[in-house]
This record gives C-alpha cells, structure tokens and sequence, in this order.
C-alpha cells in the first residue's frame, strides 16, 4: 500500500513513518507536516491510507478527514492522537482505526491488518468496482456531549431540530436539549446529505422530523416537529417546501414514530 503520514509535531512525525515503513502491507510512505500539505498531496496522487494527527494548526484532522471524504475514492483514514476525547467524532467521519500516541508496533499491525481488508487490490484486468466498494463513509452520525461531568452520545437520528447559539448549537432531542460547542454552518456540512435542511439563520430541521408547516401570527411559515416548531424564512421557504415534496415521494416522511 501507499500511505501518507500528516503531524505537525516532526519528531512524532518521523516515528510514525518508521513504524509504517516497518509494516509488511506498506510499499511507500509519504510525510506532511501539515493539513493543507496533505490535501495537496492527496489531491496530486493516490493514497490507500492516511494516518491523521488530531491536534494541527490550521486545519486539524478531523476537518481534513471530513474532506476526505467527500472524494469518489477516499483513501482509508486512521487517526494518530495523544488524545481520547475525539475518538466518537473520529469514527463518525469514517475513520477505521485512532491510535493513542506513543504508537506501540503490535497495535500498529493489527491496524495495519484491518487498513489492508479494506484496501481491495485493483489490478488493470480485475473487474469494475462493485457498488458497494464506492460507498462515502458516513459523516459524524454521533455526538459527544458534555454534562455535569459525564459525556453522554446523541444520535443523528434522534434530532429533530438544531439551534444555534453562538459557538454552540442546542441539539433538539424527544429525550430533551443537548448543547454542543460547534458552529451550525461546521455541523450542517456534516449533516445536510443525512436528512438535515437550513431553513433559517440559525436553525437547521431534520426532514423527516417534519410534520407539517404552519403559518405563525405575523405571516411567517413555521415547521412543526413533535418537540417544536422551527421558524422557516422566507429564502429558504421554497426549497423545503421541495425537499418535502421529494422525500414524501420516495415514502421517507413521517419514520419517526
């Protein structure tokens, strides 16, 4: 395999391309001391793998994990991190692996082991790739939330509606309001290709939480959920009105029972 390693930080960096270099499965290893770096590299070769540092200037690894995986073929992405606290967030992007820094080698193998199963060998006479080998890994389906002590997970799914507050956004649950420091522009560029719509400055609304749109006093549209309603403005009226109208049509409304 070809991988590329990304760490600011370059005695970790050169560690890390010595335990790869190691490895059976890797034929060449790449460096990048940064993210932007990195994305150039990616963009001007191809890469089975990356392992990711966390904790970058700029651009961290999360943010350019998550721009990964947007490409038609997305290399395979590990984190390489001196802390736990990302862990739910890195799987959410789709990472396979997070290893906590210093990296041990038997830890490293066995990465290295589920890295290579999913890395399928194409040679120029195999055959076209199956439908299921183009398939973008899903984009932070869970959150870690910070609460007297404790972090507790909420779903993508049990979100109705999401409200900005700042750096933060209030996460609108059946089981009650969940605050998360993340700007809502950052969190609707993770959510909007799951079912999620802006219909306002600052709130974004799951579509199949809507149950139906209501006028409120002074004229405007309001969009009902079961835990509340959700102004609608006027610029983002009609293209809810159609995502509405498209996901009634392929039987996706009212899943929430």
């Amino acid at each position: 395999m070809r991988v590329l390693a990304v760490d600011d930080v370059k005695a970790a960096l050169d560690e890390l391309c010595r335990l790869l270099r190691a490895a059976p499965e890797v034929a060449e290893v790449a460096a990048a001391g940064d993210a932007l770096t990195a994305l150039r590299m990616i963009e001007g070769g191809q890469f089975d793998a990356v392992f990711l540092d966390i904790s970058m200037p700029g651009m961290n690894g999360l943010e350019l994990a998550s721009l990964l995986s947007k490409l038609s073929k997305p290399p395979v992405i590990v984190f390489v991190t001196a802390y736990d606290g990302h862990a739910v967030s890195a799987y959410g992007i789709g990472a396979v692996d997070y290893l906590l820094k210093p990296v041990r080698a038997e830890r490293l193998a066995a990465t290295m082991s589920r890295v290579a199963r999913m890395v399928a060998p194409v040679s120029p006479a195999a055959a076209p790739a199956t439908p299921s080998e183009s398939v973008k890994p899903d984009a932070m389906p869970v959150l870690p939330v910070e609460a007297d002590g404790r972090i507790r997970y909420v779903r993508r799914t049990d979100v109705e509606f999401v409200e900005a507050q700042g750096d933060y956004v209030r996460l609108h649950t059946r089981s009650g309001v969940h605050l998360v420091r993340m700007p809502i522009s950052r969190l609707l560029e993770y959510w909007e290709s799951n079912g999620f719509a802006r219909v306002h400055r600052g709130y974004l609304v799951a579509i199949d939480a809507v149950r139906e749109l209501r006028s409120d006093s002074v004229g405007g549209m309001l969009a009902h959920t079961d835990v509340g309603d959700v102004p609608v403005s006027r610029r983002h009226a009609r293209e809810l009105r159609e995502r509405l109208l498209h996901a009634a049509q392929r039987g996706e409304l009212g899943g929430r029972a």
